[in-house]
């Protein structure tokens, strides 16, 4: 398992894709890239037929041949940020280091590279550096600063949010104030992926969203309260008051609709 730092400075366990996918998704791409040269051939077949010139014909076919092997992979790297249809298949991407997006240089370095280590080794080179590197990189990959993550696993699905139960009752009489949306979205993300945090980053998030909610809470917890307890506690209180007061809203409307419907001077509504 490797480590990544998002923008926001969190690190997050990510894991390479293996060897094996990556050989895959090639494929998938050697596939479509194939039907692209059968394109590009016809097009050059009908250039070079009408032109008795061999420097055009010497031209046309350095463009073809430069297009398929460094254009359109550097193209659709670039515009896909990493996921050609053969990645995008078998639910990997392509990152750079520090787990951002592609972009066009990498994309260049990785698809300039490859015509050497893809196309005139056969993927021999490719293959021997991905199995041999920690990571799986190939040499493209190292020279790019960037390397093939899983995107796609098993299907996660959202836990609700639940009241621990030791901070129910405190949470019932406190005065919890209405977080700013912020605020509230952040702490719901961070609950939402707290396992899957680098165990160092989620101590630090948990304790920099607690010293922020706090400020909109009175009286705070007990002391020795976990801060992830803290916050879903708060979390969960700030739902159900909401629920609440939404309940009460509605019976109110429904009241008021009512009497609005009656017929005036105390005349009784008709039976239905």
């Amino acid at each position: 398992m490797d480590t990544i730092v998002t923008g926001e400075g969190v690190v997050l366990d990510s894991r390479a894709a293996s060897v094996l996918s990556r050989v895959l998704a090639a494929l998938i791409d050697l596939v479509v890239l194939g039907a692209v040269v059968v394109v590009g051939l016809i097009l050059y077949a009908n250039v070079a037929a009408r032109s008795a010139s061999e420097a055009v014909s010497s031209v046309g076919a350095t463009l073809l041949l430069a297009g398929v092997l460094v254009v359109l992979p550097t193209t659709v790297d670039t515009l896909t940020r990493g996921r050609s249809l053969g990645k995008l298949a078998l639910g990997i991407r392509v990152v750079r280091d520090d787990g951002g997006p592609l972009v066009f240089r990498q994309a260049f370095v990785r698809a300039l590279t490859g015509v050497v280590e893809l196309w005139l080794t056969l993927g021999s080179v490719a293959i021997i550096c991905s199995m041999v590197n920690p990571q799986g990189k190939r040499v493209g990959d190292i020279l790019a600063g960037t390397y093939a993550v899983r995107v796609r696993g098993a299907v996660t699905r959202r836990t609700a949010l639940v009241m621990p139960p030791g901070l129910a009752g405190w949470a019932h009489h406190a005065d919890v104030a209405r977080l700013p949306d912020g605020l509230a979205l952040s702490v719901r993300q961070f609950l939402a992926r707290a396992t899957v945090l680098h165990p160092a980053s989620r101590v630090e998030l948990g304790t920099s969203l607690t010293q922020q909610v706090q400020r909109y809470v009175q009286p705070l917890p007990p002391p020795g309260t976990h801060p992830e307890a803290f916050l879903a506690a708060v979390l969960a209180e700030r739902r159900e008051r909401e629920l609440a007061a939404g309940r009460a809203a509605s019976a109110r409307r429904a009241q008021e609709a009512a009497l609005l419907h009656r017929l005036p001077h105390s005349v009784p509504d008709p039976p239905s």
